[in-house]
């Protein structure tokens, strides 16, 4: 059964039209970087609840989350109304397995993902144990227009902080990008641009990929990659590909 308590909001953050961040206070239990609660509110005696992946660190109090306001949707519309001192739900146990302590140590680690859910990868960016376990580590963040490409200041502070470590890589699919590289991340990896944009050659011997995005994003992109000769990451046989579908 789950275990829902009060979050009360201490802030929301606009991105764009759509985008937008909420931060709550809450007593919930530990989590890892990497895994994700449930949100809800109720409808009359109906519980409406979806799941959502934590951006903050562990260590951080303050817990935050990255979402798109869908209008058509059930909760994202309600939750956008949210203004600072609203109580909303949390379900405080988390739960998922796309954490660090499921992937192999390597080289190069690859952080693949479309729209919300780079969220996952910020959480773990904002860990020590990731900067000791990967010699290069790639942020590629896959989005529409420009403007959807949030949480800039925090991502400037991690590449100010690694600059030897942190490549950040923007693949914007509608317009110019201001930076990174235009199409999909699909199209990058089949034509290896991305991996000649930061100068890095993965192999199934040097890399570890994670993949975070749409379910179809996640397979299309898995499938290029086993095509590329590496293979999913199972805790009976190891491998280079560990997923998660963020829906």
């Amino acid at each position: 059964m789950s275990n829902w308590v009060d979050a009360s909001v201490k802030k929301v953050t606009w991105w764009n039209e759509t985008l937008f961040s909420l931060t709550l206070n809450a007593d919930v239990e530990p989590f890892k970087a990497g895994q994700f609660t449930k949100l809800s509110v109720m409808d009359n005696d109906k519980r409406i609840a979806r799941a959502y992946s934590y951006v903050n660190s562990p260590e951080n109090n303050d817990l935050e989350f990255y979402l798109i306001n869908v209008a058509s949707g059930l909760l994202s519309p309600r939750l956008a109304k949210l203004q600072p001192g609203d109580t909303v739900l949390i379900e405080c146990r988390a739960t998922g397995f796309f954490t660090l302590d499921e992937i192999p140590q390597s080289e190069q680690l690859w952080m693949l993902s479309t729209g919300t859910a780079i969220g996952p990868f910020l959480s773990m960016l904002q860990q020590s144990e990731i900067w000791q376990k990967y010699q290069y580590i790639n942020l590629v963040h896959g989005v529409r227009y420009n403007n959807d490409l949030s949480y800039q200041e925090l991502i400037n502070e991690l590449l100010k902080q690694y600059p030897d470590q942190l490549n950040y890589i923007p693949v914007v699919s509608r317009e110019k990008p201001l930076q990174g590289l235009n199409g999909r991340i699909t199209t990058a990896i089949a034509n290896k641009t991305l991996f000649e944009h930061v100068k890095l050659s993965p192999t199934a011997n040097n890399a570890q990929f994670m993949i975070c995005g749409n379910p179809q994003m996640v397979k299309d992109t898995t499938e290029l990659l086993i095509g590329q000769n590496f293979k999913r990451n199972r805790r009976r046989e190891p491998g280079q590909i560990t997923v998660e579908q963020y829906w």
